[in-house]
């Protein structure tokens, strides 16, 4: 492998540390703290091995550091329709799901997807569908809408004599009348 031939100024090492000081965004600050090692004087492959990144990507992110500085480090811009579900809006979800239904209009004391979905769209002007509204609560761990916390027993095996006892005597069970009073759709 060929030597780095990059001359970084002397004071790219305490930009790199304020800049990691700042960073809240967790690629970003990984990236930075390998590159803040190379200016240090670790070797490209021995960073890249530490820190397990590529060596031809640490390599990108240090010539883009000493070409462009800190802000070469940032993600660009990717190619493609932007995501439609925004932070702020599955901020919005997740305030609406621990509101009450029924001070929004809603005749059920709790919520379902489809209803969430048409508030939201009500309150942002974002059109969401159901099964977005369902992704989005799962990846924010608020999936159980009901707060009905017992497992269930998957329906495509038959379940240990002990665990179904468990599993009735919690209010679970593989039945799917039960299943799908857990959330409504």
């Amino acid at each position: 492998m060929r030597t780095l031939k990059l001359h970084f100024p002397d004071k790219a090492l305490p930009t790199l540390e304020t800049f990691l000081r700042q960073s809240k965004e967790a690629r970003v600050l990984r990236r930075a703290q390998a590159v803040r090692e190379v200016v240090k004087g670790q070797r490209l492959q021995t960073v890249s091995d530490t820190l397990h990144f590529t060596y031809s990507a640490l390599r990108k992110w240090v010539h883009r550091f000493a070409s462009q500085g800190v802000q070469g480090l940032a993600d660009r811009p990717r190619p493609g329709r932007p995501p439609k579900v925004t932070c702020g809006l599955a901020h919005d979800l997740e305030r609406l799901v621990d509101q009450d239904p029924l001070q929004h209009g809603s005749s059920h004391s709790q919520w379902s997807c489809q209803e969430l979905a048409t508030l939201l769209a009500r309150q942002t002007g974002v059109q969401l569908s159901r099964e977005s509204v369902r992704t989005v609560l799962k990846k924010t761990r608020v999936a159980n809408l009901t707060g009905v916390t017992a497992p269930q027993v998957s329906r495509d095996r038959s379940p240990d004599p002990g665990e179904s006892a468990a599993a009735a005597s919690a209010g679970g069970g593989g039945s799917p009348e039960r299943g799908a009073a857990r959330a409504r759709h």
